[in-house]
């Protein structure tokens, strides 16, 4: 996926002051998949944006395994930004999706720039507030949706390039991790993806799912209701 932010931090149309400034302290970490230390030692230190690849928030059920995936953070995210708000300790699991090139900022640095230059924080802000919307929605949709409901709209909104923590994000994504997303395991999205399927709503080549017919695949929601 491409977008026309910059490469360097998901906020655009900066001065040339600020970019400049922030070039001066990026610094850049590949990582490999399936790592899940990711950063670990410098974690709270730096805030970092994704360049290129995916990697997986997550929190961990310890006694029963369970997991729920958080956001899938892909190019041009910020990860985390209530490490870069807060002093405490966010007790969240990562995991590397595939191959990802972050840019570190020092958290700092970052924190300086938000209380110095009002365009900065203003465009930062933005961000949080779609991201704190994202959780809502989420939060609303597992209290409110059914299973099937919730991944019809997983489904939909992964084709909306106007939200940006959904677009694009079930692509090449299992039906474990999808799961994950849902709240669910993974048989039970299989069966959904499959009922869809036979419902001639969606088809799926090559893992990607591709929607028939948008319209009936949202009447479907109104049907389960």
């Amino acid at each position: 996926m491409h977008s026309n932010h910059s490469p360097s931090f998901p906020l655009e149309n900066l001065s040339p002051s600020l970019q400049i400034m922030l070039e001066d302290k990026a610094e850049e970490y590949i990582f490999q998949k399936g790592e899940d230390s990711f950063l670990s030692e410098k974690f709270n230190q730096y805030a970092y944006v994704i360049t290129t690849g995916r990697l997986k928030s997550y929190q961990l059920n310890l006694d029963t395994g369970k997991e729920q995936i958080l956001y899938i953070y892909k190019e041009n995210m910020i990860v985390d930004t209530v490490t870069i708000l807060g002093d405490e300790e966010h007790e969240v699991c990562y995991e590397v999706l595939e191959d990802t090139k972050v840019i570190a900022y020092p958290i700092a640095f970052i924190r300086e720039l938000l209380c110095t230059y009002p365009e900065f924080s203003r465009k930062f802000f933005l961000y949080v507030s779609r991201q704190m919307r994202y959780l809502e929605e989420m939060l609303t949709e597992m209290s409110l949706y059914t299973t099937s409901e919730r991944l019809i709209k997983l489904i939909v909104q992964d084709f909306n390039k106007e939200n940006m923590f959904r677009y694009n994000i079930l692509e090449g994504l299992s039906h474990t991790e999808t799961a994950k997303l849902l709240g669910t395991v993974r048989h039970v999205v299989e069966r959904h993806l499959k009922e869809l399927k036979n419902d001639n709503l969606i088809d799926i080549v090559k893992r990607k799912i591709q929607i028939k017919d948008a319209s009936l695949l949202l009447d479907k929601i109104q049907l389960l209701a």
